[in-house]
């Protein structure tokens, strides 16, 4: 028996993530294989795993290690090498696998990295994961009978990605961001119609050109140039992991997570009446109201790639999507997180419809919101504060509604404010949308008084 205790850090909500030779080491990645493996032995699944990685300078080593520990752990091992996650969401599938991992940083900073997890086709997060460092600790057992097998995937991939797409002849210029999307992109835009220019396609795990993360209005500054220089009708950016999508219009604005999913909503919609529509409680009014007015049953849930699979399982949901990028489509596909996929769906609607995405935003009225405000607050005290706030509102009889399925999302008549706890990062994340924008400085004022009850100063940026 092998016993491993992980750095306390690493086991997050939705995946295992830390600073390489920190807090997560190659012996960390081995022991996560054996211990995944004993993991799928436990639950009575078979062990056939699909193991993937991104383009991080640590990722080939650590999923050599985690390949060497599931091996140990009796485990059948089908590596697909590099590409981005959705791909191994996508080889799971195809290869009828009993569980799957993506080593990868995502959108954290290039010294960090981490690992994505799938088993029996559910997503593997919050108490699978801390399940997992129990079994570490308490020394899992070694077994014979594993294997390991290169299993290429990529023009597989790519043929699904673009079966039956017709993109119209549209102008779109792609910013990978030196991420693990590059290849990919540049394979699908050769196969579909239309004008395509892919910047930073390159894998490079130093990210030279800009950090990859498509909501961070700075990272998208070149794509949004790019758009205009070549006056193109679309930019699409990714992370550094390819599940994450960015959208810059026409006309340079910055399309947000819910007016996108409320966009694709439009098309789907037609096809599943009624159907819930899944977003986070970080969504806007507007974008709910715009699903409703298309047919379809607008529902808030917990933010979280993993929250939004659960539930999108759970209720039959067609659709949902994050303000962070994350965009889960089931209406003719396998409802994962796929940016590439979003992307040329995207497409795909505006040369069906006609409307493009620069024109639905065009559509839209006014509107006064914060963009995601990330204040900081330590892994220690986050949820503490969280639960205090929580106290504060329910005392507070002016507020006639309060959702507290993910922080605490509070609304007034003019509008809605929103604090949560993040699950990735020492901070919580705040929110307001107000009817105008005196109500929206009104309500960032409440933001600030309920986070000096629970014992936090804060004061917005004018």
């Amino acid at each position: 028996m092998t016993k491993h205790i992980f750095h306390p850090s690493i086991l997050r909500a939705y995946d295992i993530r830390g600073i390489v030779n920190e807090t997560l080491s190659l012996a960390d990645a081995w022991s996560i294989g054996l211990s995944f493996a004993a993991c799928l032995d436990k639950n009575g699944h078979g062990n056939h795993v699909v193991v993937g990685r991104d383009g991080r300078l640590s990722s080939k080593d650590l999923s050599t290690a985690l390949c060497d520990g599931l091996v140990a752990g009796g485990a059948r091992v089908s590596d697909i090498g590099c590409g981005p996650t959705p791909m191994l969401y996508y080889a799971s599938i195809s290869l009828k696998a009993d569980g799957a991992i993506q080593v990868t940083g995502s959108h954290n900073p290039p010294a960090h990295n981490g690992f994505k997890m799938v088993m029996n086709s559910d997503v593997f997060f919050g108490e699978d994961i801390q399940e997992l460092g129990i079994i570490s600790a308490s020394g899992p057992k070694e077994r014979s009978g594993g294997s390991l097998k290169m299993t290429p995937i990529f023009k597989s991939y790519i043929d699904r990605l673009v079966s039956g797409v017709d993109t119209g002849n549209y102008s779109v210029i792609w910013d990978c961001g030196n991420g693990a999307s590059g290849p990919a992109t540049i394979a699908a835009t050769n196969e579909i119609s239309g004008t395509h220019t892919v910047l930073f396609g390159d894998i490079d795990g130093h990210f030279p050109n800009h950090h990859p993360n498509p909501i961070d209005p700075e990272t998208l500054a070149i794509l949004r140039q790019s758009v205009t220089k070549a006056e193109a009708d679309l930019g699409i950016g990714f992370d550094g992991d390819g599940d994450r999508i960015g959208i810059i219009d026409a006309k340079g604005r910055q399309v947000p997570g819910d007016l996108l999913t409320a966009f694709l909503a439009k098309d789907i919609v037609q096809r599943h009446p009624g159907a819930p529509i899944i977003l986070d409680v970080k969504s806007s009014d507007m974008a709910m109201d715009l699903i409703r007015a298309t047919g379809g049953n607008a529902q808030l849930w917990k933010t979280g790639h993993s929250h939004m699979k659960k539930r999108m399982k759970a209720i039959e949901a067609p659709l949902a999507g994050e303000m962070s990028g994350h965009v889960f489509i089931k209406d003719g596909f396998y409802g994962f997180d796929d940016a590439l996929y979003v992307g040329i769906r995207v497409l795909s609607q505006m040369a069906k419809t006609g409307q493009s995405i620069t024109d639905f935003i065009d559509s839209l009225p006014p509107h006064y919101a914060t963009p995601e405000i990330r204040i900081d607050c330590s892994d220690e005290t986050k949820f503490g504060v969280i639960e205090n706030i929580a106290k504060y509102v329910s005392r507070k009889t002016a507020y006639t509604n309060v959702t507290l399925i993910d922080g605490v999302r509070v609304r007034i008549d003019d509008g809605w404010w929103l604090l949560r706890a993040s699950n990735t990062e020492a901070a919580l994340v705040a929110r307001a949308e107000g009817k105008t924008p005196v109500s929206l400085a009104s309500l960032v004022k409440d933001i600030e008084s309920a986070l000096a009850t629970a014992g936090l100063k804060w004061k917005s940026a004018k």
